[in-house]
């Protein structure tokens, strides 16, 4: 079970703010999307039959160890869509990549080397669910050999790293899924259209409402387990001494693996916060980050901000926060009202802001309900899926943003997000780093 879905059921009850809890989508917007969703599907063109297989491998499953298995989690959930087969697994731990390859049956290739698994015979599409310092190279390396990609989020630890990854997904022609999937939730989309559409005023605040991440260590070094490669896990990062709780889902909690929870969480709430702006190819004019609690600075304890409250400043206006105060979820305040939504509950300042229907020449965001199947529907049509490549970059820049602000005692920021580069030279040497020369040979 990922730490997200925990996070949410445990958070979905919480205080409600002024206002009716809306359990379940209007009517009016269930029609309308259902007939937008048909409308798009006769508009794409099937480039592979729909009896034909696409075969898919996952590369980082995740397993026992530790309970991390999104990657194993959303390769099942597109196994299960009509015409998707996995013929293979790599992952770099012995016990994840059996544990893995007994999910799609005993032909299942095992692969330890993700460049060996690109190899494979016949391969039309890869699943990534590594942790996400090794998400860049990988995915390039697999559009360069002609694969599509659903790459978990968050898309990247470096905004270089997005930037090289949208611009592989265009020379190759691939088509590229970030696994963000609450732009395939209904209430998500309902509620930045609504935002799109004006229904609460002018838009003034955003808030990214986040958990609060872990503080933990000193950690003991071990021996490195007969079944990792650790020289493997590590890859690009900086050579290190075996740490367990560096590994499996605990990798988010280091700066050299993740971004803690901005990038965790952060990269959904600020990929939809961006949605409902109408931003997703742009990005904010300034960031500026406080944290209650610095981590600590030693090898062997996490290392990412575990509270921390961060403003954006964009160019149309709004103020985006993103703060590990408050219910999970994204809250949307105009100069009429407000809107709140999450997994699970879309509320609002008044009922009547979600009860009215849209008018006939309203913006309408493209829809999605099933996030792998779109990914499927993608591969067959060639054309982009909900959140391609640019959208999963921008989204995830956001929080590297902020981890940047908060990496350098809070210091605002001037972001210029067509260069993609910030004011200050200290900040700019932070949007990339060396990678480490890790070949096994």
């Amino acid at each position: 079970m990922s730490h997200e879905s925990e996070y949410s059921r445990r958070t979905v009850l919480r205080n409600t703010m002024a206002g009716v809890v809306t359990a379940t989508l209007p009517a009016w917007f269930a029609r309308e999307s259902a007939a937008a969703e048909a409308e798009a599907a006769l508009q794409q063109p099937r480039k592979i039959g729909p009896n034909d297989t696409i075969n898919m491998a996952v590369i980082g499953p995740g397993g026992p160890h530790g309970g991390f298995r999104q990657g194993l989690g959303d390769s099942r959930w597109l196994a299960s869509k009509k015409g998707v087969k996995f013929v293979a697994v790599c992952d770099v731990d012995g016990m994840h990549r059996d544990a893995a390859a007994t999910q799609f049956g005993p032909d299942t290739a095992k692969y330890v080397d993700y460049r060996e698994c690109l190899r494979h015979k016949d391969l039309d599409a890869v699943v990534i669910g590594t942790p996400d310092h090794w998400h860049a190279e990988i995915a390039i390396a697999a559009m360069k050999a002609g694969k599509d990609v659903y790459c978990e989020k968050p898309l990247t630890l470096f905004v270089s790293e997005g930037r090289d990854i949208a611009k592989a997904a265009a020379k190759y022609k691939r088509v590229f899924q970030t696994g963000s999937q609450q732009r395939s939730d209904a209430r998500f989309r309902m509620a930045c259209e609504l935002v799109r559409n004006g229904r609460i005023g002018k838009l003034k605040t955003v808030t990214a409402h986040l958990p609060t991440g872990p503080i933990g260590g000193p950690f003991e070094v071990k021996p490195i387990p007969s079944d990792l490669e650790w020289n493997l896990w590590l890859g690009p990062a900086p050579m290190v001494d075996y740490v367990f709780e560096r590994t499996h889902g605990n990798f988010r909690w280091w700066l050299d693996y993740s971004g803690g929870m901005l990038t965790d969480w952060g990269a959904h709430h600020h990929d939809i916060a961006q949605w409902g702006m109408g931003m997703d190819e742009s990005g904010p004019l300034s960031v500026t980050g406080t944290c209650k609690t610095p981590p600590v600075l030693s090898p062997h304890h996490y290392n990412t901000f575990p509270e921390y409250d961060v403003t954006f400043e964009y160019p149309n206006g709004v103020t985006l926060y993103s703060t590990n105060q408050g219910e999970n979820g994204v809250t949307f305040v105009g100069e009429d009202g407000e809107i709140f939504v999450s997994r699970g509950t879309i509320r609002a300042s008044d009922p009547k802001l979600l009860e009215a229907p849209l008018p006939a020449n309203a913006i309408r965001l493209e829809v999605s309900n099933d996030h792998a199947q779109n990914f499927v529907d993608a591969i067959r049509s060639r054309k982009n899926p909900i959140c391609h490549a640019e959208v999963g970059h921008r989204s995830v820049s956001v929080c590297h943003l902020a981890n940047i602000s908060l990496r350098l005692a809070g210091r605002k920021l001037k972001w210029d997000a067509q260069k993609e580069r910030f004011d200050d030279e200290e900040a700019n040497l932070m949007l990339t780093r060396p990678r480490r020369k890790w070949d096994r040979g």
